[in-house]
């Protein structure tokens, strides 16, 4: 019989990144700016690039640094109301009064995307900007989004810090507005323990992230344009804002950037099997009746490390009953709306500088959203242990009970 599952370690780091890691220790040469050319980090942009098919890329420090320095780019004016989905983890309205503007927050329904018709009601004539957080990698209807903003001239920032590889009518999240950022923390597809990275065909916002990520003095030089060519357009972008920025100091060093760059081939295989543990175990999930998998929108190519689902019918003491339940047979379950002090309750940013209201469709989510991780190297077997756990849990909950009279 198959033991509980180990849902905590990431995958092993190649063999090559601790190749380069140790050529790196060896020589000292851990800052992104101490070699002339292709440092790791360089590299690592380059790389990404291209297997995002856009212009540029960026990697600093975390994908919270990539969404503060997306609306530093964007050049807001202060106090600028920047639209985001309720259901979010806590860095993104954080990245938000960071860049020194004001987060509005926006319905999200029972399948944790967007509800489009409150997004239609708060997109106002104040909001100066939108970040779409598709969260744990459940994609909001970007076609509608998309033509809402355009319309209207309001850039879109991409959260996507959970939705590397994910498709949207075969094009890749994150290069759909006109900033994505993606993390690189370790329980993401690429890890690094810690590590994020901005896109962007725009060579003016990137070169002013470039400076504000902390290019001191000519350091912006060693940023090139798509496979490491010179780019004129970026240089003469680069040369407008010499001096003319603020740097935050939010780089990348070469130890991390080495740790990724090894696991990019790994990328597509690990997209394939997590949307088959993803969805092996959703089906055996919905033929419960008290639990329910949404499934992607039409459009939607998912990408999954872990599965989301609502429990249904359930009161407030018997989804408790449930964690318990589940933990009892070995697997750990978080309610969004009931783990104490959780970072994707909105409920619990009380930074916000404006009150984010009442979001009772959120609200009513989160108290029945249930989030547990299914790293990518799971087995068959160990897929099977947690969604016999889960709905056997579920079961007992809503059914042994009340034979017992409980």
């Amino acid at each position: 019989m198959t033991g509980r599952p180990n849902v905590h370690d990431a995958e092993p780091i190649p063999r090559a990144a601790r190749e380069e890691i140790d050529r790196l220790l060896t020589s000292g040469d851990l800052f992104r700016y101490t070699a002339p050319d292709d440092a790791p980090v360089s590299r690592l942009e380059q790389e990404f690039a291209a297997a995002l098919g856009v212009k540029y890329a960026l990697a600093v420090s975390s994908c919270s640094s990539a969404l503060f320095l997306a609306l530093k780019a964007l050049d807001l004016p202060r106090d600028t109301k920047v639209l985001i989905p309720a259901f979010t983890f806590a860095a993104v309205p954080s990245s938000v009064v960071h860049a020194d503007c004001v987060p509005v927050l926006v319905e999200v329904g029972e399948n944790y995307r967007i509800d489009m018709e409150d997004f239609k009601a708060k997109l106002a004539d104040d909001i100066g900007a939108v970040i779409i957080s598709h969260m744990r990698g459940h994609t909001s209807d970007m076609d509608a989004i998309m033509a809402l903003c355009e319309a209207r001239g309001i850039p879109v920032v991409e959260d996507a810090a959970h939705s590397l590889g994910t498709l949207w009518h075969g094009r890749k999240i994150g290069t759909i507005g006109r900033i994505g950022a993606f993390s690189f923390q370790s329980y993401k597809m690429l890890n690094a323990g810690e590590g994020g990275i901005l896109v962007s065909d725009d060579a003016e916002l990137i070169a002013r992230a470039v400076i504000m990520s902390g290019a001191y003095e000519h350091n912006w030089k060693k940023h090139k344009g798509p496979r490491g060519q010179n780019d004129p357009e970026l240089e003469e972008a680069f040369a407008r804002w010499q001096n003319k920025l603020p740097l935050y100091n939010t780089r990348m060093s070469n130890l991390s950037a080495a740790v990724v760059r090894p696991q990019i081939p790994e990328l597509g295989r690990r997209v394939r099997d997590g949307l088959a543990n993803h969805d092996y175990v959703a089906a055996r999930l919905n033929a419960s009746a008290w639990i329910e998998v949404p499934p992607p929108l039409p459009p939607e190519t998912r990408a999954p490390d872990s599965i989301q689902f609502n429990l249904v019918g359930m009161s407030d003491e018997e989804v408790v009953r449930f964690q318990q339940e589940a933990r009892a047979r070995g697997v750990n379950i978080q309610v969004f709306g009931m783990s104490q002090d959780n970072a994707r309750a909105f409920w619990n940013w009380a930074f916000l500088p404006e009150a984010p209201g009442a979001l009772p469709r959120t609200r009513q989510m989160l108290m029945r959203a249930c989030d547990t991780r299914l790293p990518v190297r799971l087995t068959r077997p160990e897929l099977d242990f947690i969604a016999d756990a889960l709905v056997s849990a579920a079961h007992d909950v809503k059914v042994a009970a009340r034979a017992y009279g409980t």
